[in-house]
Order: C-alpha cells, then sequence, then structure tokens
C-alpha cells in the first residue's frame, strides 16, 4: 500500500519520484491533493501530472533526503533537491505553461536547492504539500 507512515515509506516515494514513475508517486496522494510552492498551486492529480510530465521533459530532479520525521499527520522533511537539465528549458516556454517564477536552464547545467519540505497527511496519503528554500 503507498501511504506514508515511517521514512522507509517517503524512501520508496523519493525512489519512485526521482525514477519519474508517476503512477506510483500519485499514489501516495489523496484524490485531491493541494500542493503550493514557488507561486504554483496544485489541486488535482492531473494539474500534478501535467507539471511534472512538462518539466521533467527538460529536467532530471532528484530528491535527497538528510532529515526527516514522520508522524500520523505530518511527513517534515529537509533535503536537497538537485534540478540538472536534460534538455535548454526556455523563459518562454516556463511562461506558456505558467512557471514565470521559475528559471531557465541549459541542458548539462544544473542547480541544487536546500528545501524543506511538509507532507499534510490523511489516512497516511499527502492531502497537501508546502516547501520553502533556503
Amino acid at each position: 500500500m503507498s501511504t506514508l507512515r515511517d521514512p522507509a515509506d517517503y524512501a520508496r516515494y523519493a525512489e519512485a519520484f526521482n525514477a519519474r514513475d508517476y503512477d506510483a508517486v500519485f499514489a501516495f496522494y489523496t484524490d485531491t491533493p493541494r500542493m503550493a510552492f514557488f507561486g504554483i498551486e496544485i489541486t488535482t492529480r492531473q494539474q500534478l501530472r501535467d507539471f511534472y510530465g512538462f518539466l521533467h521533459q527538460f529536467v532530471k530532479e532528484t530528491i535527497s533526503v538528510e532529515r526527516i520525521a514522520v508522524s500520523d499527520n505530518l511527513c517534515a522533511l529537509e533535503g536537497v533537491i538537485r534540478i540538472e537539465g536534460t534538455d535548454d528549458l526556455t523563459r518562454e516556454m516556463l511562461d506558456q505553461n505558467g512557471m514565470e517564477q521559475f528559471f531557465p536552464i541549459k541542458r548539462g547545467d544544473a542547480q541544487e536547492m536546500r528545501q524543506y519540505i511538509h507532507y499534510h497527511l490523511k489516512d497516511g496519503k499527502i492531502e497537501s504539500v508546502g516547501c520553502a528554500l533556503v
């Protein structure tokens, strides 16, 4: 079952995310997830699929967890998100897809960002996500 109840469950989630196995990733979410980060708000699984489906055409995104705590209603982590350009992602492409606040990246370039991510849980499923950059 795809629930988040302990760090081992999150490791399975991160492994699926890093492998771009969207079906496995989305199985961890409720039917009506809410994500808010960097000015983007996602409220359906389809929006989640569209967002990552577009973005991951141009970048390889990986999560490296440094610290994690899980309770019945929260999974909180600190980690590094690495974004590596696999193809050029231009300012125009970002703007056309409602991602004006994101930065363009060229193929071969890489960015690493320290993030604090809170996954709010309902019955072990991700109900909402919020994150902050440092």
